[in-house]
């Protein structure tokens, strides 16, 4: 083998190591090919992915068929890829990315199998090398440069046999730990949307008498529960609070058998991941895998106001308490909601007692009244007096990207960028409607929605030309049911601004801001549904 092949090969492997990083973020991004969601990734964004300079790997075909270029097809290969690596690493550079490439565990196994893969072809052009065919060598090493999406997606494949043990292994370590834990309960929390929320009321409001640990962020896969379990939890802990997260039917049960909740806490049912569901009915059943995974003697708490709950046969006997605010035939309503920019007051009354009881927070919008609510039922269940559960409601913290507030100079910013979905987003609307001053939106819309997206965005539109004076869409594409919504309630097309990257909505809002001024961010979707240009 000469040694300006093994230049080229350097170079190639080089060049693919640095390129796999795209790869494996979006991978990362999109669970690993969960309900075939990176393979989803690749067609949506195939002219991004398959029509770009990657494409000069085809000079190689042309290579092959001019005799008199062919010996300088090594020096074509070092110039092009040299090019093409330095290109990436550049855009790379200058990249935002709202949630950057962690290189855990998973990633690092990938990235040792998907070297292999790309080592592969240079073993066995070695051990034949013949210089006649220097070009053909070329063309194979450039179209597995060019298909770098698909090696990624194959090492991932082949190490599922490798994540399977891993898995096993931390599960049966953290089976032992639970089993060790003989005073602590676990609560569970799902829904197809409010889990991290109603989590973080949830855990403050118990943290007031007992010591609670709840999964951090949204560790809410069985991986996730695995390493909250072996990592964080100790033996002091009274409670264990577990976000439980879906795409498909059967992963809830899944993870109660992990952890054996013996309370339960369904937030709301509601189109989120409709695609790998299937359908609502499939929704429906797989959130209530949880309160069906409840022991006799324990507790589901329920929301009254929510049709798919309501409608619900329970196959299970545990006792449930249900929540409401407008259903006034539940266990725990709220009533006489004060709504303001600093904050909610309500009374609480319990069907169980001729008193209603005031509470006050710091929580924005009628969802925050539903977590505590929940979590309110939960604490006197658990034996919490009234005074220290209306203590606990005062001094609950807001969760950060859920109707939090901020500045961004001297604009007020309602920070609700974390996934969207109908019932949430109606309800930020709500919440920058009441404030006092101008009210901007920007948003690129709601996602996971399966074949109603366009309908549900559409009618999103229709709520946001009653809410808002400035409406800023990111997105061109994905927001276009959004702005067919505005103009079919006349809303000013002049008042409509739509861009391809979410950065440019910050010196926009600044042009359009005017006095006291709101703005509602609303969803940030992931980048691998990103439409920059």
């Amino acid at each position: 083998m000469t040694i300006i092949f093994l230049i080229c090969v350097i170079i190639y492997f080089f060049h693919n190591e640095i390129t796999s990083t795209r790869s494996l973020h979006m991978l990362q991004q999109n669970r690993y090919n969960r309900g075939y969601r990176y393979i989803k990734w690749i067609i949506r964004n195939f002219k991004e992915n398959f029509i770009n300079l990657n494409l000069l790997f085809l000079v190689f075909i042309a290579l092959q068929y001019t005799e008199n270029l062919k010996t300088i097809s090594p020096y074509i290969f070092i110039i092009v890829y040299l090019f093409l690596t330095f290109k990436f690493i550049v855009e790379r550079k200058n990249e935002y990315n709202k949630l950057p490439l962690k290189y855990t565990s998973r990633i690092k196994r990938i990235m040792v199998t998907s070297s292999i893969l790309y080592l592969l072809p240079v073993f066995f052009i070695g051990i034949s090398f013949d210089e006649e065919y220097m070009s053909n060598y070329f063309l194979v090493l450039g179209l597995i440069s060019y298909l770098n999406l698909f090696v990624i997606l194959l090492a991932n494949f082949l190490n599922r046999p490798v994540e399977k043990l891993v898995g096993e292994f931390f599960k049966q370590k953290a089976l032992t730990k639970l089993n060790s834990m003989t005073n602590m309960d676990v609560i569970g929390i799902t829904g197809s949307y409010g889990k991290t929320s109603t989590k973080n009321v949830v855990n403050d409001i118990l943290n007031i008498k007992y010591n609670v640990y709840k999964t951090p962020a949204n560790y809410n896969t069985p991986f996730g529960l695995m390493i909250t379990i072996n990592q964080f939890l100790d033996k002091y802990n009274d409670y264990f609070i577990a976000e439980m997260g879906a795409c498909k039917v059967g992963e809830i049960k899944e993870l109660c058998d992990l952890v054996h909740p013996k309370y339960g806490i369904l937030t709301r049912v509601g189109l989120a991941h409709l695609e790998t569901f299937g359908s609502e009915e499939n929704i429906q059943k797989t959130k209530f895998e949880l309160i069906e995974s409840l022991p006799s003697d324990g507790l589901g708490i329920l929301n009254g106001d929510d049709e798919k709950q309501l409608s619900y046969k329970i196959k299970n006997d545990v006792k449930v308490k249900w929540i409401g605010i407008d259903n006034k035939k539940v266990d725990t309503y709220a009533k006489d909601l004060e709504l303001t920019h600093k904050g909610t007051k309500f009374n609480v009354v319990f069907k169980d007692e001729d008193k209603e009881y005031s509470f006050e927070t710091k929580l924005l919008g009628r969802n925050n009244i539903y977590n505590i609510l929940a979590g309110i039922t939960l604490g006197k269940e658990l034996g919490i007096s009234i005074k220290d559960l209306q203590k606990a409601v005062k001094t609950v913290k807001p969760v950060e990207h859920r109707l939090s507030m901020t500045k961004y100079y001297d604009i007020n910013i309602i920070d609700d960028a974390y996934n969207s979905n109908p019932m949430g987003c109606k309800m930020a609307l709500e919440v920058l409607k009441m404030m006092p001053g101008k009210h901007i939106i920007v948003t690129p819309g709601m996602i996971e929605v399966g074949a109603k997206e366009d309908e549900v965005n559409k009618e999103f539109g229709r709520q946001i030309a009653s809410s808002a004076d400035e409406v800023i869409l990111i997105g061109e594409e994905k927001t276009k049911p959004i702005y067919e919504g505005l103009k079919e309630k006349k809303f000013s097309e002049k008042h409509i601004h739509v861009l391809n990257d979410v950065l440019e909505a910050f010196p926009l809002m600044m042009e359009l801001k005017d006095g006291e001024t709101y703005a509602l961010l609303e969803n940030d979707l992931p980048d691998s549904f990103n439409e920059k240009k």
